[in-house]
């Protein structure tokens, strides 16, 4: 009976005490949240003490913040020390020793976005969705980005051994590649074509990207250009506010360029055009693709959306995130969160979901890259429809078509690294220096394309004839491209591979009959019906052709 009597009035007594703490509103999720902080502590503690293998306390704290971010599945938030913050304030327009590559995290895995022209990566043969899945013997899997830049950046002239995984190579490509500065302007080629019609090659967007943009098309006007191809193919972006100034060239003053959202309100915000329209009457076609990150998409998005420029190539990569960084109080830390996501103007999300898409547009689980089933449906300002739930679809997009001659050529050279591409680095460099008389028109002789094959098989490469007279033409071009790089420069390069890329091909036969900005879609979509309408045809006449082949 005394205990009857007793407990109402101890329980009672605990409740004055405490202020009635038990009845306020929220009482339960406060002592939910302590008794997690409480099992939290206990289980670190039991782990330290009695764990098979040793591990000390502050290792093991550090591992839960790890294991904390990792589960809110954004491969862009993590804490970083002071070295990691230092690695990161070596951005996009400082000089450093490096490969010279983009990289982001994708299903895990450091992931080239795209390699920069010029640069030991570009030279070595890296290529846009190639997963580095080792470095100095040591494998990546579930690296951030900042620890793959801590790695991979280092003292000019120092190599770093490095390991690719590669769609279609049965195994892990090794690359062994001497570090140097990096430095890349961010318009390494702009010129006029004999139509008419302007090229301006945009590979990063650094301080002056902008600038340089402006500047290039000015330039070209005074020539003659009547309509504009703006190649933002293989940019993975860089400096966010050059996005808003190159956006800014191309559109009316006020409208809107982009806008970030997030739960707190100074992660909002909305960027505008700040001047008029530069260039109002020249038509634009911008090309992405599939390694078109960030920067580049910011600017696709916002001229697609206000029908300022037709966008054409493939989809872009989907990099949409806004990182904010944070000075912790608690040691020499720096916390870098995504706090918000990039919009379109119309409210599409650029932000791809992660782990759907690879560097080269390929979706992930093998379905058809190109393919928009289920995607939310938004409208331009003229009421065009494109599509939002990451990444920006072209509104013309160019078949690819694939060479079995050099699937199986690469196939077959993947196991010897850079072999194939340092053959062809060296070869260029001394028959460009053979060769004074040289002019940028020249042709990629039968000969030359046999001493390549020679000096191949001088480095111990084991190669066929057949398979690789099975990609002469590819090759050819190959060669042709890097001679003229090192003979005059990226733009002459650049000049060449352009006469055969498909890509500019169809922009140019669009910038020929469009004569204003708003005349462009209309041209796009007789161009495409028409292409559709071949593509029927010639599979009609194949049909019939085997049709008529049967007994």
């Amino acid at each position: 009976m005394r205990k009857t009597v007793y407990m109402p009035l101890l329980v009672g007594a605990i409740a004055l005490t405490t202020g009635g703490w038990f009845l306020q509103k929220g009482a339960a999720d406060e002592l939910n949240l302590y008794s997690q902080v409480r099992l939290f502590e206990e289980v670190v503690d039991m782990v330290s003490d009695r764990f098979v293998d040793e591990n000390g306390q502050d290792d093991l704290y550090q591992m839960a913040i790890e294991g904390l971010l990792n589960e809110l599945g954004d491969p862009y938030s993590v804490l970083m020390d002071r070295d990691q913050y230092a690695d990161l304030r070596l951005d996009t327009s400082g000089e450093y020793g490096g490969l010279g590559i983009q990289i982001a995290v994708r299903n895990g895995w450091i992931t080239i976005v795209a390699p920069m022209p010029g640069t030991p990566a570009e030279r070595a043969g890296l290529r846009a969705g190639d997963r580095i899945v080792e470095v100095e013997g040591e494998s990546t899997a579930g690296w951030t980005e900042d620890e793959a830049v801590k790695v991979l950046r280092g003292p000019k002239g120092k190599t770093v051994d490095i390991k690719v995984a590669r769609l279609g190579a049965d195994e892990p490509i090794p690359f062994t590649i001497k570090r140097e500065d990096i430095e890349v302007p961010a318009v390494p080629s702009a010129y006029l074509m004999g139509d008419g019609v302007g090229y301006v090659e945009v590979v990063r967007f650094s301080e002056s990207s902008a600038d340089e943009v402006r500047d290039a098309v000015e330039e070209l006007r005074k020539q003659g250009m009547r309509g504009l191809i703006l190649d933002l193919r293989d940019n993975p972006g860089g400096l966010l506010d050059q996005s808003f100034e190159m956006a800014d060239i191309f559109l009316p003053k006020g409208v809107a360029i982009t806008e970030t959202r997030g739960r707190v309100d100074d992660d909002n915000h909305r960027y505008s055009a700040s001047d008029p329209d530069r260039f109002p009457q020249l038509p634009v076609v911008v090309l992405i693709n599939g390694a078109s990150a960030s920067a580049s998409e910011i600017v696709a998005g916002a001229l697609q959306d206000h029908d300022r420029a037709l966008l054409l190539g493939e989809r872009t990569f989907g990099k949409g995130s806004v990182q904010t960084l944070f000075q912790l109080r608690a040691g020499e830390y720096v916390l870098k969160l995504t706090t918000a996501r990039w919009y379109t103007p119309s409210g599409r999300s650029i932000q791809a979901p992660h782990g759907e898409r690879t560097a080269d547009g390929d979706v992930v689980d093998g379905t058809d890259p190109d393919d928009d089933g289920g995607r939310e449906i938004f409208h331009t300002d003229a009421g065009r429809e494109v599509l939002g739930g990451g990444g920006i679809s072209p509104d013309l997009r160019v078949p690819r078509e694939v060479d079995p001659g050099v699937e199986t050529f690469f196939k077959a050279m993947n196991r010897y690294g850079a072999a194939y591409n340092d053959a062809v680095f060296d070869y260029a460099t001394e028959y460009a220096a053979e060769h004074p008389e040289l002019r940028p028109d020249f042709e990629v002789a039968p000969e030359m394309l046999d001493e390549l094959y020679d000096r191949l098989r001088a480095g111990e490469v084991e190669l066929d004839p057949e398979t690789y007279d099975g990609a002469g033409q590819w090759l050819a071009r190959q060669l042709g491209y890097r001679i003229a790089y090192t003979k005059w420069g990226q733009e002459a390069a650049r000049q060449r591979w352009n006469e055969e890329d498909p890509d500019v091909t169809v922009a140019r036969e669009v910038l020929r009959e469009a004569t204003s900005p708003a005349a462009l879609f209309d041209v796009a979509e007789a161009h495409r019906l028409t292409r559709e309408q071949s593509d029927v045809e010639a599979a009609a006449a194949e049909t019939a052709a085997a049709g008529a082949g049967r007994p």
